[in-house]
């Protein structure tokens, strides 16, 4: 991403921010972290439900912290008059309005598609639920863990012995926000050809389906029903997490020359003669007995070792990390991949950064997450009409 202009790509773009949690949030936060202005409309007293999530830095949610930096916060009662004035003052000015609620919520409010897009036809309206605004599922309500187990992503995620398994972070959520982010950007590039805004319907279940990428040909193609695997690849071998004498690393060999190199590496150059190993498809059918030999081997020397090696002479291969080591680690410190953001007194906390921006010159973080209704006055002084002078 140039930084010959010091400016970011939705600079100018105003997002009204209904959502709360996850999914939503880190929507606005992406499109915040790109430059737009994103004002976080919370219910009064309380706010985003995400604020009483822990793990809390004096007394605020680190949950909460993670997913709405670049924010401004207003607490608004849409069911209260003076206040529904003030939120259609924001969608008059507004471009996008991003909300997660049940569907049919927004239509009882009073702000469904059909109104909002005869008042306000350019105003591009993004809502993230668990199932879509359309199919027989479309009320239920929905967390990640229920689109991961509904999806298939449970099922392929753990080995045969660990039973159903999460991924290790919400995914469900997760990809519902970035395909939202996607989804409005494609509506505002629309928008500059044909100066009207649309309706982005995106289902956290359709998100994890859309995932799974792998899983879904190999079933068309073969007609086995995947299953989970543990770490390899289902179509690879050697593609997996290895022992060494003092901890794991991963190797990922996606081809015969590749491996022919590795087994020369490893000084096993009767691997590649045997009759399991002669090729891809006979190695992942013998995946087990290869690991087997394999890590023999590489049980004879300390990781570091197998890492230089590999590395210096083209093999794939990386270090397995724990979140502690990942943050510190050069590679990401060199992206700028972790931000600092503080609390509102003053607290600093690692976050996540963002990967379109982290590495472009410009700070990640140019607002720390809004304290409740924080913003009030500065939103009322740029949105709200003053009233006329008799």
């Amino acid at each position: 991403m140039s930084n010959a202009h010091n400016t970011l790509p939705l600079d100018g773009v105003t997002v009204v921010d209904l959502t709360r949690v996850l999914a939503g949030p880190m929507c606005t936060q992406t499109l915040a972290d790109l430059g737009a202005r994103v004002i976080k409309v919370e219910q009064p007293g309380v706010g985003d439900d995400s604020r009483a999530i822990g793990p809390f830095i004096d007394g605020a949610s680190a949950y909460f912290m993670s997913v709405n930096r670049n924010k401004e916060s207003i607490a608004l009662d849409l069911k209260a008059e003076g206040d529904r004035q003030i939120f259609e003052s924001l969608l008059a000015r507004a471009d996008v309005v991003v909300e997660n609620y049940r569907p049919g919520t927004m239509e009882k409010l009073g702000y469904g598609w059909e109104a909002l897009h005869e008042r306000f036809p350019q105003l591009i309206m993004v809502s993230i639920s668990g199932f879509g605004q359309t199919g027989p599922y479309r009320e239920k309500p929905a967390y990640d863990m229920v689109v991961q187990a509904m999806s298939g992503m449970m099922s392929v995620t753990g080995s045969a012995d660990s039973g159903p398994c999460r991924v290790g972070v919400s995914i469900g959520d997760l990809g519902a926000g970035l395909y939202a982010v996607i989804g409005t950007q494609s509506a505002l590039i629309r928008r500059a050809r044909t100066g009207l805004g649309e309706r982005v319907d995106v289902s956290m279940l359709d998100c994890q389906v859309a995932l799974l990428e792998n899983p879904i040909a190999r079933l068309g193609a073969t007609g086995s029903v995947p299953g989970p695997i543990g770490s390899r690849h289902p179509s690879m071998a050697p593609f997996d997490v290895y022992a060494a004498q003092d901890g794991w690393f991963v190797i990922a060999v996606g081809s015969d020359a590749l491996f022919k190199r590795l087994c020369e590496l490893l000084e096993l150059p009767e691997l590649v003669a045997d009759a399991r190993f002669v090729n891809n498809a006979e190695r992942c059918r013998h995946q087990a007995e290869l690991k087997e030999f394999l890590e023999q081997r590489l049980h004879q020397q300390p990781r570091a070792h197998w890492l230089r090696i590999f590395s210096d002479n083209g093999v794939p291969t990386g270090e397995y990390h724990s979140v502690a080591e990942v943050v510190e680690h050069p590679q990401i410190a060199a992206r700028g991949m972790i931000a600092s953001v503080q609390s509102p007194h003053g607290s600093a906390l690692r976050v996540a950064a963002n990967p379109l921006t982290a590495h472009n010159g410009l700070s990640v973080v140019r607002r720390n997450p809004p304290v409740l209704d924080g913003d009030r006055q500065r939103i009322l002084e740029d949105f709200v009409p003053a009233p006329s002078q008799p």
